[in-house]
């Protein structure tokens, strides 16, 4: 993300956020707000602001943030972890600990200033000194006095003189008078004196300061719609929203139905089986309301039939997605392709959600769903403008948003943050008891505990390093007792010619995951991965191949002969991949360094530089003896 996309502004005298470096209603003095992260700002929920308000009445004995605006900022984390901003000041951080499984708020430099004044609790007082106090451990000696609610670890606001800020208690309140050692870390502290406005603005003031920008790029979404569907080759093509239920493809929807006027526009709704009952009722009470052609595809109970055959899905093994929206997905874009031509097809996918997702072009066609060609309308939008954008145009959204969820998705979906699956539990505890059963019966089969369940570490097929640490820090067991699967490869349908022409063959690879193979096939032939579907697709020369997350690979080339080959050199990478010692043979043979070893993106990693001379292959410990290895697996071969 480019700088000015990690930039908002703040109009003082409207008190609103502005989205363009100028007010829509006054001349006032305008200041710049620098975010950390993405940058994909949003509105603080109702749920939310209600959190936020008896965490600091619980802490500080006051909610002094009133009906004000409050803006959330994700930034990394455990869990859920997001700036709060208020005023245009970051008063501090809202988020979920994975270890108390609760939420915390963790002040700001800005925040003690902010409160100091506004509360009587948690404050230390410092006598006043020369020494430097910023990032300082404090001792007995320099304690004036403290409020006696003070626990130690809690963060405290921190008072010396004209000087206020942050702090950690290394004691309870009523030990601070212990001559031993430090009692208090002071994190920030500075003379600046910070205030809330005396000016409280609402949502309404909010659109209205950003009207002229939304005008803008709501018209600019709108181009991009129009010029891609009145092409000449596209004049007469089907077009389809794909309405999720979700906030993004909302507004693309609206815009969609906005942009063409008099043009047949119908959405439709890949229903997973898994979908929350709200989205469902939201999906299809939205489009009778507003006389939207729906069509809807079914995945029924796929996701059950195959859950006992693969076990909970994962960050990194998201068989789920091919079960439940791939084939659907194909289904719908068939019965909407005239005659077998191509279906456009408007997408609420926005470039702030995720690294993955940063690149998008204002169309694509789609790969891994033939007949497809994407248009994303709103791919350069962050989440506060495709909230202003809902709350000018007064749309009915998904009510999910309001009780505590950021994204709308499957609701036992391994992407969700725990502090969303932990709402699930509130919201619909039939739905979580059958969920959370499986979870634990299946934990309990692999030797591990309810704590891995509870602490959400099912949710990795391999934990990252943030799960490990947690998982040291809790005393949890993250070893399953039964050996993860070794590789294997086995073909499940023998040479077969395919309906289309050429030759297709299927086969079932264990001990690889999706992600690893799409870090070390890029060496065969063009890839293209998708972590929301869980697959990644490769183009090779002489043929095609798939490989989902799921373990099921199929090749599809011209001739049985190419299909073989494409078979044999992919199985080739798998075993790569899955049996890697980062021994660094194949870093020294690369003669345009295009190889990583033990990166976050794999064991082996080979990046776009790639010439594909084979070298690294043919030099390869683990690759000298794969012909036994592999004819062995691949018995049914030729």
């Amino acid at each position: 993300m480019s700088n000015e996309q990690s930039i908002i502004y703040w109009c003082k005298d409207c008190n609103v956020p502005l989205l363009d470096k100028k007010c829509g209603v006054c001349e006032g003095e305008i200041f710049e707000i620098k975010l950390s992260g993405p940058g994909d700002i949003r509105f603080c929920s109702p749920y939310e602001r209600e959190l936020l308000g008896k965490l600091l009445l619980s802490e500080f004995g006051r909610d002094p943030l009133g009906e004000r605006l409050v803006l959330l900022n994700k930034i990394s984390g455990e869990d859920k972890t997001a700036q709060v901003i208020v005023d245009g000041l970051n008063i501090g951080t809202l988020l979920f600990d994975m270890s108390l499984m609760e939420h915390r708020f963790e002040m700001s430099e800005a925040g003690a200033q902010v409160l100091h004044g506004m509360v009587e609790s948690r404050t230390v007082i410092l006598k006043q000194t020369k020494m430097p106090l910023h990032g300082k451990n404090v001792s007995s000696v320099l304690i004036e006095s403290a409020t006696n609610d003070i626990k130690k670890g809690d963060p405290v606001i921190v008072v010396s003189g004209n000087l206020v800020g942050v702090g950690i208690s290394l004691v309870d309140g009523d030990n601070m008078a212990t001559p031993d050692g430090p009692v208090l870390r002071v994190r920030k502290i500075s003379s600046s004196d910070l205030k809330l406005s005396s000016r409280v603005a609402t949502i309404e003031d909010a659109i209205t300061a950003n009207l002229p920008h939304l005008r803008k790029i709501g018209k600019n979404a709108m181009n991009t719609i129009k010029g891609i569907a009145s092409q000449k080759e596209h004049r007469k093509l089907p077009v389809h929203v794909s309405f999720s239920g979700g906030k993004d493809s909302l507004v693309v929807l609206d815009l969609a139905l906005s942009a063409l006027k008099g043009r047949d526009v119908r959405a439709f709704f890949l229903n997973t089986g898994i979908e929350f009952p709200e989205t469902v009722e939201f999906v299809h009470s939205h489009c009778e309301k507003r006389g939207i052609e729906l069509i809807e595809s079914k995945a029924e109970n796929a996701f059950w039939e195959n859950l006992e055959s693969f076990g909970p899905p994962a960050k990194d093994f998201r068989w789920c997605c091919k079960v439940c929206k791939l084939g659907p997905a194909g289904a719908i874009i068939d019965q909407c392709s005239e005659d077998g031509g191509v279906c456009l097809t408007i997408d609420g996918k926005r470039k702030f959600e995720s690294f993955s997702r940063s690149n998008i072009s204002a169309s694509e066609k789609n790969p891994f769903v033939p007949n497809q060609l994407n248009i994303f309308p709103i791919r350069d939008w962050r989440a506060i403008e495709v909230w202003l954008y809902i709350h000018w145009r007064k749309l009915d959204y998904n009510p999910l948003y309001d009780v505590g969820y950021e994204r709308v998705g499957c609701y036992l979906c391994p992407a969700e943050l725990s502090a969303e699956y932990e709402r699930l539990k509130d919201l619909h505890p039939s739905i979580y008891d059958r969920w959370n059963s499986f979870l634990l019966k299946w934990a309990k089969s692999k030797g591990l505990s309810d704590e891995y369940v509870r602490h959400g570490m099912w949710r990795w097929k391999e934990l990252p390093p943030k799960m490990l640490k947690l998982a040291s820090e809790l005393g949890i067991e993250t070893e399953p007792s039964s050996v993860i699967d070794d590789f294997d490869i086995t073909l499940t349908s023998g040479f077969s010619p395919c309906r289309e022409g050429g030759f297709t063959v299927e086969a079932s690879v264990k001990g690889v995951l999706v992600s690893e193979a799409s870090a070390i096939l890029n060496m065969l032939g063009s890839t293209v991965f998708s972590e929301e579907l869980g697959m990644v697709l490769l183009k090779m020369d002489s043929g095609t191949v798939k490989f989902f997350s799921s373990g099921s690979l199929k090749v599809t080339a011209n001739s049985k002969e190419d299909a073989h080959s494409c078979l044999e050199a992919t199985a080739k990478q798998l075993l790569r991949a899955s049996k890697c010692t980062e021994c660094g043979i194949c870093l020294k043979v690369c003669p345009v360094n295009a190889i990583e070893l033990g990166s976050e993106k794999g064991r082996v990693y080979i990046n776009d530089s790639c010439i594909r001379c084979g070298k690294c292959t043919d030099g390869c410990v683990v690759l000298k003896y794969s012909d036994k290895i592999l004819s062995a697996m691949l018995n049914g071969g030729k």
